[in-house]
């Protein structure tokens, strides 16, 4: 029975991988941009019979949300997870009437779009600039890593966790990457120099919970949606051989 058991698992296993190629999500994350930029969901591809729509973590209507607005995109980057079947794309619109910065996960079941989760960033959010976030996030450099250089999925997210315990617990020893540096809204702590730091700047006593991982050998970078204390997060990384390169961070302070 155990056999047949492992069996089974190894088959469903399989089938899980076949539904979500790179290709597959690649696709996903191409029909999100174009939604978006025509503001309208319902061409978002695959979708499942019955999705979960989220906006700040919260239940909303993808009719009425920030992909039935058509948004002129000045950049975006997305990261796809085979293993998951999942996938996130950072997406910023510098447009003066309305600009944002947008981090959305896309989740699959059976092959399909189940999950889509949004957090939209604009004015009065934690230290909003969409003309600053475009300037530095197009700096960086986040080609795909070559595969025999690829960190493990294990690496990768232990980098994201380790930041992420550091914000509650000063003895935990973080993977710093020099240089390394941090984006938080249009705030960078680097300036393109070899001694760009991300230490700088973390607080204390505040925990970083439910946590929600992309991660994307392939760049070797994770996203990780976070309840920051109280309000909903997202940071993102790219870790190079084992060392934290780059931290973005989209936070939504207000209702």
């Amino acid at each position: 029975m155990l056999r047949l058991t492992l069996a089974a698992l190894g088959l469903l296993a399989a089938q899980a991988v076949a539904q979500c190629t790179r290709e597959d999500l690649i696709a996903a994350t191409d029909s999100l941009l174009a939604a978006q930029t025509a503001g309208t969901p319902d061409t978002v591809a695959p979708l499942a019979d019955t999705v979960v729509y989220l906006e700040a973590f919260k239940t909303a209507d993808i009719k009425t949300g920030i992909l039935s607005h058509p948004l002129n995109i000045d950049f975006n980057r997305s990261l796809h997870d085979t293993t998951q079947c999942a996938t996130y794309t950072e997406i910023v619109v510098t447009d003066k009437a309305h600009p944002y910065v947008i981090g959305t996960q896309l989740r699959f079941a059976d092959g399909k779009i189940a999950n889509i989760s949004s957090l939209v960033t604009d004015q009065g959010d934690w230290l909003f600039n969409a003309t600053g976030t475009l300037y530095w996030a197009s700096q960086e450099k986040w080609d795909p890593i070559p595969e025999d250089q690829r960190d493990s999925r294990e690496v990768i997210q232990a980098a994201a966790d380790a930041y992420a315990n550091l914000f509650n617990d000063k003895s935990v020893q973080v993977p710093w990457g020099h240089p390394c540096a941090r984006l938080e809204g249009g705030a960078y702590t680097g300036s393109g120099s070899a001694d760009d730091r991300c230490d700088v700047g973390v607080p204390n006593g505040v925990n970083l919970s439910n946590r929600r991982y992309v991660i994307d050998e392939t760049l070797g970078a994770v996203d990780v949606f976070i309840d920051f204390a109280t309000v909903p997060d997202s940071h993102e990384f790219r870790v190079e051989k084992g060392k934290l390169r780059y931290v973005h961070t989209i936070t939504v302070m207000g209702g």
